[in-house]
C-alpha cells in the first residue's frame, strides 16, 4: 500500500510516517501535487568479504621496498630502516 502526503504533512508527521514505513508501507511525498520522494523500508546491502578474489592479481615483486615518502609518514623524518623513530 502506498500513502501519498504533501511536504508539510510529511514534516509535521515524520515520526508517524516512519513507523508506517517500518511496518512495510511505502510513503510518497509530493510537492504541488508532483511526487518528489519515496520513503521505503531500509534494506541492508549484503557485505561480501573476498568478493574480488580471483579477479585481482598482483606480484609480490611489485611491492619491493618502501616508498620513502610513505615510510616517512609512518615512521617519522629520517627513518630508513622501517623501524619507528624514537
Amino acid at each position: 500500500m502506498t500513502l501519498d502526503v504533501n511536504i508539510h504533512e510529511a514534516k509535521t508527521h515524520l515520526s508517524r510516517l516512519l513507523e508506517r514505513v517500518a511496518a512495510g508501507e511505502r510513503v510518497t511525498i509530493s510537492k504541488a501535487g508532483q511526487p518528489i520522494a519515496d520513503l521505503v523500508p531500509h534494506v541492508r546491502a549484503p557485505v561480501t568479504v573476498g568478493g574480488m578474489r580471483d579477479e585481482i592479481r598482483y606480484d609480490d615483486a611489485d611491492f619491493e621496498g618502501l616508498d620513502p615518502d610513505i615510510q616517512e609518514m609512518f615512521y617519522g623524518e629520517g627513518s630508513s630502516s622501517g623501524a619507528p623513530a624514537r
